[in-house]
């Protein structure tokens, strides 16, 4: 006999395997990259939500992590670098009836993305974003990044950069976010039940994934982070701001968990209230609006 949580296993397999590749796509990723266990826990959050293909778009910036838009079977859409955030706003806006994921690393959001990611935490888009944070730009073969810590040694840089790196949770959290979490490519489990709170919040999302880089930071590896790893502890408060900056500026141990929530925020599109009456998508309407008379100009 079929229970409803063996059956609730069932289907969400095969979700998961919906949205695995069925051709002969050669993975580009290196041996041990982290981008291997977020894409594989971005799929088992979203199996375990019912969110199928036809429910979700992905959105992804340019570099490794840019690379998932060619590894998995769903909708997707590769934008350019730094550019992911207003490229998914713009999706989320015209078809809020999906569900909308951005991807980017920390070279992209950090340097040329960082007003974007300013203004779409500002904004309270209702976006999950996941930031594939490994401290370089690996792509372009490990240049240092804003977030490679000072004088760390890089393929450019010998002796690394005098310069002190972002912060990238001090960063978002001065922001006045509505949600921000942290988790690591070596704890699947734990990416899984991030990216599922994630999914649930009604805002912008701001996930900070710790990701091991294997060929161009080889400071950083899944074991060093197993040992400097921690979950956030049970009396911690998401959303106490002061207690939400304890933990997210604390580097030894990284927490993991939900940093800060904040559930009373109105999101961009509660904002937007000459639409409260209309329920028809950005997208219905252009299709039924008449543009043969733009068209003849052409």
């Amino acid at each position: 006999m079929t229970t409803p949580k063996l059956q609730a296993l069932v289907d969400a397999q095969k979700i998961y395997n919906d949205y695995t590749l069925r051709d002969d796509n050669i993975n580009w990723w290196c041996g041990g990259c982290g981008n291997y266990p977020i894409q594989n826990a971005l799929k088992r959050a979203l199996s375990l939500e019912g969110l199928g293909r036809r429910d979700v778009m992905f959105c992804f910036d340019v570099g490794c992590s840019g690379n998932g838009s060619d590894k998995i079977e769903a909708n997707t859409i590769h934008g350019l670098h730094g550019r992911v955030l207003p490229l998914a706003a713009g999706f989320k806006i015209a078809n809020h009836k999906m569900q909308v994921i951005a991807e980017a690393g920390d070279g992209a959001t950090f340097s040329e993305g960082i007003a974007h990611l300013a203004h779409a935490v500002r904004n309270d888009y209702p976006v999950l974003f996941i930031l594939h944070d490994n401290q370089n730009y690996a792509l372009t073969t490990g240049q240092p990044s804003a977030l490679t810590p000072k004088c760390q040694s890089m393929n450019c840089a010998p002796e690394g950069l005098e310069i002190e790196p972002f912060h990238p949770l001090e960063v978002v959290l001065g922001l006045k976010p509505s949600f921000v979490a942290q988790t690591c490519s070596a704890d699947i489990d734990h990416m899984t039940e991030t990216i599922q709170k994630g999914l649930a919040h009604k805002g912008f999302a701001f996930i900070n994934v710790l990701q091991a880089c294997p060929t161009y930071n080889k400071f950083i590896t899944h074991e060093w982070y197993l040992e400097h790893i921690q979950r956030l502890p049970e009396e911690h408060d998401p959303t106490d701001m002061e207690s939400a900056r304890k933990y997210a500026f604390s580097s030894d141990p990284f927490y993991l968990g939900q940093i800060y929530h904040n559930p009373e925020r109105q999101n961009f599109l509660e904002t937007v209230a000459h639409r409260d009456e209309n329920s028809a998508r950005l997208i219905d309407e252009v299709a039924h609006q008449d543009i043969s008379r733009l068209l003849a100009k052409f």
